[in-house]
Order: structure tokens, then C-alpha cells, then sequence
């Protein structure tokens, strides 16, 4: 067997010194998805997250559903969520000889993350995950690499990253966003606290957050010193971020829809069938019971009926008939106006001051956005990994988080290559 590469041999000879990578995301990182991103100028992706008990369970179901490769899908990181070394080694072996490394994903901050105990809800059990990531040097004939998220305290931070690259962790990606912040609408990466890490360490890093546009990149590279950007929301938004043009969006649509196998479009038509069964008299009488509500308590509403691209969280009618019904308002010092007793400086209400905005204010959200790629959470509610807690993207739902890519459906576009 040849010797395994480390560190920045490894990032130099067999990753080819990426600096544009494109993120694990659960149902958007697929087969289709990466060739599509390569050809568009990505250097570097990661398939989706995958959670390794299932992976590794002996009927194949869940890993024929879920993994597939081809020639022109290199380099490619695999990334794996678990909480046990030998269940994380079982799937990584599975995968070692289809991929340039497996990737420990220490950074999902979902809720089903921490229903599965795992992800970003390890970030307190540095002996485990040492374990799993010393498991993977060890045993493995790729390198090892692992995605986190910061602590608050930076100097907590940096302790927990020497760790991961002690314990044998050859490439490290920092997300600049805290545990409980679920997208970039929550607040700022921390840039400052990756710069930080990439100094403290001695192994290739990747920085991840507050990357939607492509000026964003250099910007992220010259703050951070790192040695490579990823971005997931971005590449999402326009898979073509890398190259720095804003195509029609139909253009890459159509590519990709050229790749998609029937059994794609068979399995959306009988997810709207079993829908559509609960409601008597089809979409027009669409019943809202049918659905979930998401976190603010609106209505998830299906793409096919007709509603508008973002709600407004509240109207206030007018300043006296609001202070009759509600008590006195208050003018909050930024100029927005507040109920007296409302928690104006909540996290949990304020969002990016614009859809454009990549590092700049925050201001308070009025707009709650009703469009695809919403969290949905899953219908079961295990107490541990050994159960069902599996990523809410082993479903049907988008996530883009830890979001529905064409799995298994590139075949044409392999055949045209990718640039």
C-alpha cells in the first residue's frame, strides 16, 4: 500500500491546493450537484453528510440510495456523522478507495443533531471525538479531516483544534458560527476567530461562513490567511459562484435537469400524490391542517399553490390603536418601532440587513422568507444515534445546513465531463 499523505502534502499533491470548495449539504451536494459545481469552477467538494450507522448497515439500502461517484467527481472529501469510532471506521472503509479523505462532521447544528448526539453536539466530548479521529488515522487509507464550529471564547476554540489535529486530523475546516446559530440569517461568521485558529495550527484550513457572493472569497482569504474557502448557501444560490458570473438561471437549471433519471421526477410526482391524497378536492381546495408550521408559526406552504416570496411578521395599523390594544410603544434607538416589553435584542429576532449582505449590519428582521429550503423536522424523535436519529435530509427535505439534489442522476452530465 502507498504511503498515505498528511497535512499540506496531502493538500498540495492529492487535493491539488483547492481554494474555491463546495460544503457537505445534506440533498444539494449529490453526484449531479458536484459535477455541475466542478464544471462551474469549484475545486474541491464534499458529498453530503452522511450518518455512518445507517451507512454501514449490512442491507445496503440506505448506502445505495445515498452514495455514488465517477471519474469526473475528484477530488472528493466524504463526510460521515457518528458518535462511535468503530460504527464511523465500518463506513469510512466502505468508502476509502472512492474518495481523496472522510471527513468527521463536527459542526450540524440541527436539532436532530442533538436528538442523534452528534455533529456540532460532540463539541463537549473532546475524548470521543479524539477517539473517533486517531480510529480514522489509524485504520484508514486516506486522511482523516474534520469540519467544526467555534466557541464563543476563542481561546476555547483554538485548544479544541489542536486537538482535532493532534489526535491525527490532517485538514481542518472552521465554521465562524457559534453552535445555536442555524444560517447565515443568524448572525456573522467570525472571521477573526478562524484567523486565529489557521495561526494556532499547523495543518491546511478551510474557512466557512459569510460567503455569498464571489468578491466574498478574497475578502474571506485576506481576513483569514487560510488556505481554501467553502461556501454552501452561495453555491446554492448560484452554482456558478466560482467563476464570478451571475448566469440566467435557467441555463444551469436546464443542465442539471438533463442529468435527472425519471425515477427523480417519479419520486416528486408521488410525493405530491400522497399530498395531495389528504385533500378532498385537490390543490384548490387545499386544506391548511394538511401542513407544518415552521419556528415563527406560518404555514409551510407547498411550491405549487400560489403565495408571495416573503411574509411580513407583523403590521402595526396605526400608533394609537396599537397602544390601546397592546400597551405603549416605545421608538427603539435604531428607529425601529417596539412594544414596550418585547426582547428587541433577541438573536432570534435579526437577520441580515438585506439578501446582499455578507458581512455588513445586522437590523431587525421584517421579512419571514416562505420560499424552498425550509427545516422541516422529521416525524420521529429518537433519544440517541442508535435509533432513528437520522439527518433531516435522508428524507425528502432540503437542508443546506449539515440541503432535493439529483442522488444518483448524473449520468449524462459525467458523460459530458466536467471542467
Amino acid at each position: 500500500m502507498s504511503r498515505k499523505l498528511k497535512g499540506y502534502e496531502f493538500y498540495e499533491k492529492v487535493l491539488k491546493s483547492p481554494k474555491y470548495i463546495v460544503a457537505p449539504m445534506v440533498e444539494q451536494s449529490e453526484y449531479a450537484w458536484r459535477i455541475l459545481s466542478n464544471r462551474y469552477g469549484a475545486h474541491l467538494c464534499y458529498t453530503p453528510m452522511l450518518h455512518a450507522r445507517l451507512f454501514s448497515q449490512p442491507d445496503g439500502k440506505y448506502r445505495a440510495e445515498n452514495w455514488q461517484t465517477g471519474e469526473h467527481d475528484r477530488p472528493l472529501i466524504a463526510q460521515f456523522c457518528a458518535n462511535d469510532p468503530k460504527i464511523l471506521l465500518a463506513a469510512a472503509k466502505m468508502v476509502e478507495n472512492e474518495c481523496d479523505a472522510v471527513d468527521i462532521n463536527l459542526g450540524c447544528p440541527q436539532h436532530i443533531a442533538r436528538r442523534g448526539r452528534y455533529g456540532a453536539f460532540l463539541q463537549d466530548e473532546w475524548e470521543l471525538i479524539a477517539e473517533m479521529v486517531r480510529t480514522l488515522d489509524k485504520e484508514l487509507a486516506v486522511p482523516v479531516t474534520c469540519k467544526i464550529r467555534v466557541f464563543p471564547d476563542v481561546e476555547k476554540t483554538i485548544r479544541y483544534a489542536k486537538m482535532i489535529e493532534e489526535a491525527g486530523c490532517q485538514l481542518l475546516t472552521v465554521h465562524g458560527r457559534v453552535r445555536e446559530q442555524k444560517g447565515h440569517k443568524t448572525g456573522l461568521a467570525d472571521w477573526e476567530q478562524i484567523r486565529r485558529v489557521k495561526e494556532a495550527v499547523s495543518i491546511p484550513v478551510f474557512a466557512n461562513g459569510n460567503v455569498l457572493y464571489f468578491e466574498d472569497i478574497e475578502r474571506c482569504l485576506t481576513a483569514t490567511g487560510v488556505d481554501g474557502v467553502m461556501t454552501a448557501e452561495g453555491n446554492l444560490y448560484n452554482p456558478a459562484l466560482f467563476t464570478g458570473k451571475h448566469y440566467a438561471s435557467w441555463k444551469l437549471a436546464e443542465e442539471l435537469a438533463k442529468a435527472n433519471k425519471l425515477e427523480d421526477f417519479i419520486d416528486s410526482v408521488r410525493e405530491l400524490k400522497d399530498r395531495l391524497i389528504a385533500i378532498s378536492g385537490g390543490a384548490e381546495e387545499y386544506r391548511p391542517e394538511v401542513f407544518e408550521t415552521d419556528e415563527s408559526g406560518f404555514r409551510k406552504l407547498p411550491s405549487w399553490v400560489l403565495q408571495p416570496y416573503f411574509r411580513v411578521d407583523g403590521t402595526l395599523k396605526s400608533k394609537s390603536m396599537d397602544e390601546k390594544a397592546n400597551g405603549p410603544i416605545r421608538e427603539d434607538t435604531k428607529g425601529a418601532e417596539t412594544k414596550a416589553g418585547d426582547k428587541s435584542d433577541d438573536p432570534e429576532l435579526f437577520s441580515s440587513a438585506a439578501e446582499g449582505s455578507t458581512n455588513g449590519p445586522i437590523a431587525p428582521s421584517v421579512l419571514h422568507v416562505t420560499t424552498g429550503g425550509e427545516e422541516e423536522t422529521p416525524s420521529t424523535d429518537p433519544e440517541s444515534m442508535s435509533k432513528e436519529a437520522v439527518p433531516s435530509g435522508c428524507g425528502k427535505k432540503r437542508s443546506a445546513e449539515c440541503g432535493n439534489g439529483a442522488n444518483g442522476a448524473a449520468e449524462n452530465l459525467s458523460k459530458k465531463g466536467a471542467n
